[in-house]
């Protein structure tokens, strides 16, 4: 079948050449689809560079959005771990009515929170615990003011949201999916599929 086909393009061509085509012509030989027997032109085009100049808002929109990668891969696997406790204080706490038992199981998790977490967390960026935040929301349903007015009580969610507020940010931080946050979840979703997170 091989051969057969380089005959028949090597009869094309000649064919060509004979009919006064020239070194221009962009047929070259045939191929015929060993399945469907179709007779189809081989062409050869030419090459073609297409060249075009990357405009300051779109480089401005790329360091965003790498910058933004970047703090997910950093802070996403916290996101995971605080979600993952968080679960386990809420299974503990179920039908735990007396206040001193449900605070001693709040105070184990939150001892291995800080062993686990505190020197890592305290090393982000501003930038890093805004995304982190909307992580822990993403995670959890619960944005970082709520989660520490449930384990830790209204007056110190209200003295963090303060001190969050003095550095630019909010422990109230929201998340929107389709919205504001649409490019964030889109590299959160590549980060569950390329590390298997769920």
């Amino acid at each position: 079948m091989l051969v057969g086909l380089f005959y028949i393009g090597g009869m094309h061509h000649a064919f060509a050449q004979k009919a006064g085509a020239g070194l221009k012509d962009t047929i070259v030989g045939i191929y015929i689809d060993p399945t469907t027997h179709d007779t189809i032109p081989c062409v050869t085009l030419n090459t073609v560079v297409v060249e075009g100049t990357v405009l300051p808002s779109m480089k401005k929109n790329v360091k965003e959005w790498t910058r933004l990668r970047n703090a997910v891969y950093v802070t996403y696997p916290y996101a995971m771990a605080a979600s993952r406790i968080m679960n386990q204080i809420n299974a503990e706490l179920v039908g735990v009515t007396d206040k001193k038992k449900r605070k001693e199981i709040i105070l184990s998790h939150e001892a291995e929170l800080k062993k686990n977490f505190t020197s890592k967390v305290t090393n982000l960026s501003v930038y890093q615990g805004k995304v982190l935040m909307k992580l822990v929301k993403r995670q959890t349903g619960n944005n970082c003011y709520e989660i520490i007015k449930e384990y830790k009580g209204g007056f110190t969610a209200t003295f963090w949201q303060g001190v969050a507020v003095v550095f630019g940010s909010s422990l109230k931080q929201d998340y929107d999916a389709e919205g504001e946050d649409q490019a964030l979840e889109a590299i959160v979703q590549d980060v569950e599929k390329m590390y298997g997170y769920r």
